[in-house]
């Protein structure tokens, strides 16, 4: 008995703070060419807008202006833990009030909650949990799985719908990446954080047949690749590490014949593409790796446009792009984090 995915809801803060990035950055670094470089990068990163939970400054500024979250002393990892306490809850219950204007939600019985730009305990599905009235609900929290995880989330919700038919999932994916912020002086990281955004998102996945059926799951960690994403936890925020080699290594594995069939299925068809808005970069390698045609990542595009990457919640709001155009039947998601690893699933619309 497959799972569907029935609907998605999505929600975004209302804060704009890419072009504000962009100006604090350029100014940080010292080196002209240096600076020049992170200039074209920032123009040529498929990124308008992304989005933070962040309070404006006193002048009704930026995060980095005066009277704002970064300005003055850099804030400890408590100082923003204390805010992903309060926040990631909050922005999860507008993602999942989305949902409830697309699905009903009565009766869940599983609440599966992923997210790892931050903790507190008790754990943000608690929260949300006691916040729907939800008591007697079963909750999973995934942590720290970084880009990947709504596809970790959607497949515990997979296998829960297919060993107990009745059951009803509310998967949630919510990332503050705003919180992070690094005082890097350098383009490298701070073209790393260029990406970044704040969002989350609610699926209900059920054995009621509407939406997507998910199918064959898959799995894959690329060898001699632990250097390439780091996420480690400083006494200022999360450090992100990403390496320009990334698209470059996601691409080689792509064109791999066994690595792709694993990827792609044997005799399959795919007339969509779900795949981790993580830069234009990555999207780029992927689209040339599997020679698609140029339409086919669209949707991706057009999430990390509007929102930047929002780490585990970005393939959510592809996921509900597709759900939205009738005309898409079978696909393949996939998204890229720390490990390097791929995972994905195949999906098919109900009948």
């Amino acid at each position: 008995m497959p799972a569907f995915i029935n609907a998605i809801g999505t929600a975004v803060p209302g804060h704009d703070v890419h072009r504000a990035f962009i100006g604090w950055a350029e100014a940080r670094i010292d080196d002209a060419r240096e600076r020049a470089l992170f200039r074209r990068m920032a123009e040529r990163s498929g990124i308008e807008h992304r989005w933070s939970v962040l309070p404006r400054g006193s002048g009704g500024g930026s995060p980095v202006d005066a009277g704002g979250f970064y300005h003055g002393d850099w804030p400890s990892t408590a100082r923003r833990m204390e805010l992903y306490a309060v926040e990631a809850p909050k922005l999860a219950l507008e993602a999942i009030a989305d949902l409830k204007a697309r699905a009903s939600i009565e009766g869940v019985t599983h609440l599966v909650v992923a997210s790892c730009t931050g903790f507190v305990a008790p754990g943000i599905d608690q929260i949300i949990a006691r916040a729907l009235g939800l008591d007697e609900v079963e909750r999973i929290l995934i942590g720290f799985m970084g880009c990947y995880a709504a596809v970790s989330a959607l497949r515990v919700a997979h296998h829960i719908v297919r060993s107990e038919p009745e059951a009803r999932v509310l998967a949630v994916t919510v990332e503050l990446s705003s919180l992070h912020l690094q005082a890097d002086r350098e383009a490298p990281p701070l073209l790393a954080m260029l990406q970044f955004g704040d969002g989350a998102a609610a699926a209900l996945v059920s054995a009621g047949p509407k939406g997507f059926a998910i199918r064959r799951p898959f799995s894959i960690a690329l060898p001699d690749s632990d250097e390439l994403i780091r996420w480690t936890i400083g006494d200022s925020g999360f450090a992100m590490h990403l390496s320009g080699e990334v698209p470059g290594r996601i691409g080689e594995a792509l064109r791999d014949p066994g690595l792709r069939a694993r990827v792609m299925g044997e005799g399959e068809t795919a007339d969509c593409w779900a795949v981790h808005a993580g830069g234009r970069s990555i999207l780029d390698s992927v689209e040339r790796s599997l020679q698609l045609d140029p339409e086919a990542l669209a949707a991706s595009r057009d999430v990390l446009a509007r929102f930047g990457n929002m780490s585990s919640s970005t393939l959510m709001f592809v996921l509900a792009e597709l759900l939205e155009e009738p005309e898409h039947r079978t696909g393949v998601a996939i998204a890229f984090g720390p490990g390097l690893a791929a995972e994905g699933f195949h999906f098919e619309r109900a009948p």
